[in-house]
């Protein structure tokens, strides 16, 4: 028993030691190709010698092990015909936890008493299926969804639109201004120190290109608009 746990302690030393050296090598090789986003893990795939990186954004990147060779792309693993999305699972996991390090305080917020869960919405004032959402806002409410509304001006922070999310994220009252905006009423222009620009980025590291971008609470994306009683029984699917 004692020579078996002898064993069994120096392959994990030596198995720590061979994932120390594959984190390095891989860090290094990111820094080299001067990959300013931050990771957050480096991690064995069923790939042999494919490693899985998780970057803060919620993306995943694959490396060797000697950290020579990266690639972004989609692994899918074949499990008797029943093909599993393995970097959307990964991906998913990641987005979530960012998101989850959003203060709703960044956000404008719109919440039953009771939710039984939450979807977080990069939206944009002028865009017309946003405006359809937001229509059904009170509706998804009543479903028990809490919408997390995060700012995503399309034109980019010069446009109107940004302006417009800039006077919200300002206004005494947001929920209230979103309301407004998304009728195609004039907002009180107001200015203050808001995270509308970082917001923006932040929609853009994960991936949006389009509003709404709407995130369920596992991190799951779906892109663009969904009736309210079919997107409530999505987010009460995927509510982890």
């Amino acid at each position: 028993m004692r020579l078996r746990y002898g064993v069994t302690c120096l392959l994990a030393l030596w198995g720590s030691h061979v994932m120390a050296d594959t984190q390095t090598a891989i860090t290094e090789g990111l820094a080299k190709l001067k990959f300013d986003v931050p990771v957050s893990a480096i991690s064995e795939t069923p790939v042999d010698g494919l490693y899985q990186v998780q970057l803060e954004t919620g993306r995943v990147l694959y490396a060797t092990a000697d950290g020579k060779y990266f690639m972004q792309g989609t692994l899918i693993e074949v499990n008797d015909g029943q093909p599993r999305n393995l970097t959307s699972v990964a991906e998913a996991s990641g987005i979530a936890q960012v998101l989850d390090r959003v203060d709703a305080s960044d956000m404008v917020v719109f919440a039953p008493e009771e939710p039984k869960t939450h979807i977080t919405v990069f939206t944009d004032v002028d865009c017309g299926y946003c405006r359809k959402l937001h229509s059904e806002v009170e509706q998804l409410n009543n479903l028990g969804i809490e919408v997390r509304y995060m700012a995503f001006p399309r034109g980019g922070m010069q446009s109107p639109a940004a302006q417009v999310m800039q006077s919200v994220w300002c206004a005494d009252n947001r929920q209230q201004a979103m309301t407004s905006a998304k009728q195609g009423k004039t907002v009180e222009e107001k200015t203050c120190a808001n995270p509308v620009a970082q917001e923006y980025e932040l929609g853009k590291q994960l991936g949006v290109q389009g509003t709404p971008a709407i995130f369920l609470a596992n991190g799951v994306m779906i892109p663009g608009y969904q009736p309210a009683q079919q997107l409530a029984t999505i987010a009460l699917e995927n509510k982890e």
